[in-house]
C-alpha cells in the first residue's frame, strides 16, 4: 500500500506541475536519515519540509534557466509590473512558461495598456509546462506547446466604477460575462449539443463575488486589439457575443468549438 501510494503521489505531482514527481523522487533519497527521529509528526513534517525546499529551489532556480533550452521562457512572477500573474498558483505549479515571441508580444501589449490606461495592469492566466511539447496542462486541451497563453478580462469595481486589478474568480476562470439579451449565446448552443463540459467551471467556481466586479469593455477590447495587431500571434479566442458587444474586427478573433470551455471569462492568444 506504501508503494502504491507512493506512484499515486508522483503522477499526481507530475500532472499538476510536471516536475513535481520528479522533485518528490529526489526528496525520497534524503528520507532515510530522517526516520531516525522517532516522533511521528517531527519525522513528517521534515519530510514535508525537504520536499518543500527542493521543489522551491529547483521551481524558482533551476527550471527557469532549463526551460529556455527547450524554447520556452518564463512569464514575470513578481505581482508588480505591467504583466503579473492572477494568482501566484500559477508560476508556483509551473504553469507560466511560453515561446519567447509570445512572451515579448504578451510584455508589449501590457505596456501599451500602461501607456494607454495609466496604472493597468494585464494579469495572465495559464500558459504552458517548462518542457516537452505534446505533455498536456490539465484541464487545457491545447496548452502544450510553449505557444498558448490565457489572460483574465479586465473589470472595475461595481460599487466605485475605478479600475481594478482583481478578478471575480480566484483562479480567473469560470465566472463569466454571459449574453445579454438579443446576443448569441453560443453557451446554451454548446449545451443543447450535449457537451456538457462547455459550462462546467461555472457549476464549479464560485460566484459570490461577481456583483462586486464589472466587466470593462473598453480596456479588454484594446488589450484584444494590441495583441492581434502583433504578427506573431494566429489566433485569439473569446466569446463570440464578447466579440460583437466590443466591436471587434479582427479576423484573427474566432469562436474557439463547442469542444473546448466558454471564453467569456478570460482571453486565449496562441502563436502562428
Amino acid at each position: 500500500m506504501k508503494l502504491l501510494g507512493k506512484i499515486i503521489l508522483f503522477l499526481l505531482l507530475t500532472v499538476i506541475t510536471q516536475i513535481g514527481g520528479l522533485v518528490y523522487m529526489l526528496a525520497i533519497t534524503c528520507y532515510p536519515f530522517l526516520n531516525k527521529f522517532q516522533n511521528r509528526i517531527v519525522r513528517g513534517g521534515l519530510k514535508l519540509g525537504v520536499f518543500l525546499v527542493l521543489y522551491s529551489l529547483i521551481t524558482f532556480v533551476l527550471v527557469p534557466r532549463i526551460a529556455p533550452e527547450f524554447g520556452r521562457v518564463p512569464l514575470p512572477i513578481t505581482t508588480k509590473g505591467n504583466l503579473k500573474p492572477l494568482t501566484i498558483l500559477t508560476p508556483l505549479l509551473n504553469r507560466h512558461y511560453v515561446r519567447p515571441e509570445l512572451e515579448k508580444s504578451a510584455q508589449e501589449a501590457a505596456i501599451k495598456m500602461q501607456e494607454k490606461f495609466p496604472g493597468t495592469s494585464v494579469n495572465y492566466l495559464d500558459a504552458n509546462f517548462p518542457f516537452m511539447n505534446s505533455f498536456p496542462l490539465i484541464p487545457h486541451l491545447s496548452h502544450n506547446d510553449g505557444k498558448k497563453l490565457d489572460l483574465a478580462f479586465l473589470y472595475d469595481d461595481s460599487q466605485t466604477g475605478i479600475d481594478t486589478h482583481e478578478a471575480p474568480s480566484f483562479i480567473g476562470y469560470g465566472v463569466c460575462e454571459d449574453p445579454l439579451i438579443g446576443e448569441e449565446n453560443t453557451a446554451a448552443f454548446c449545451a443543447q449539443k450535449g457537451y456538457w463540459q462547455y459550462n462546467l467551471l461555472t457549476a464549479v467556481v464560485p460566484q459570490k463575488h461577481k456583483n462586486n466586479f464589472t466587466f470593462d469593455a473598453q480596456r479588454t477590447g484594446a488589450l484584444v486589439n494590441f495583441l492581434a495587431a502583433h504578427e506573431e500571434i494566429g489566433k485569439i479566442f473569446i466569446e463570440p457575443h464578447l466579440k460583437k458587444r466590443i466591436g471587434l474586427k479582427s479576423d484573427k478573433i474566432r469562436f474557439h468549438g463547442c469542444q473546448a470551455v466558454r471564453h467569456d471569462d478570460h482571453i486565449h492568444v496562441q502563436l502562428k
